[in-house]
């Protein structure tokens, strides 16, 4: 199994964290945020990924560290459950609707972390998600899962377009992470 448990402590944020990524969408989370759980229910459903978030962070001030933590926290735990990375599909992409939205996630598990994010909000929040944090959410997850990541995300509801494009990483992701070889799916020899 390719599961990992990861913690963060720092003066604003608590989070213990758990990712299997073979498992079947079983979910436990909780960062105080709604709006945000509901957006990684997305992300864990769609994916299948099993996942286990307990996060405590300094809302008084606002949601900004603690979905940033969780991001940081999340591409961790990702990178240590890919372990070696034999035998993965490496690239995936995926599209999905939601109502008017429309949003397309193209992925690479290639050790380097980039992300390109396309799209617009037009409120400062979602219930008490700030819209802004979407695109930072991913920043951060990117950057410590070691991973390339591409979303575009089109559309009029803001609400819809965010959650659009979690599922579509959740459901890229699985692709990308699909064990379907036995070796190491670069020219390289190395991911």
């Amino acid at each position: 199994m390719r599961e990992s448990k990861v913690s963060r402590r720092t003066n604003e944020t608590d989070i213990e964290l758990k990712i299997n990524l073979d498992g079947s969408g079983n979910i436990d989370i909780n960062t105080g945020i709604a709006f945000f759980d509901h957006m990684l229910n997305s992300f864990s459903k769609h994916g299948s990924f099993d996942l286990i978030i307990k996060a405590r962070g300094d809302l008084t001030v606002d949601d900004h560290h603690t979905i940033e933590d969780v991001g940081i926290t999340l591409g961790s735990a990702i990178a240590k459950a890919l372990g070696d990375k034999k035998g993965i599909e490496r690239f995936a992409d995926a599209r999905v609707p939601m109502d008017e939205a429309l949003a397309t996630a193209a992925v690479d598990i290639s050790g380097r972390s980039f992300l390109v994010f396309n799209g617009k909000f037009t409120d400062a929040k979602i219930g008490g998600f700030s819209s802004q944090n979407t695109r930072h959410f991913f920043e951060s997850l990117t950057n410590n899962a070691g991973i390339n990541v591409h979303l575009d995300v089109t559309g009029e509801n803001d609400h819809h377009k965010t959650e659009a494009l979690f599922k579509a990483f959740g459901i890229a992701l699985k692709r990308a992470v699909k064990i379907t070889g036995s070796g190491i799916p670069s020219t390289k020899g190395t991911l």
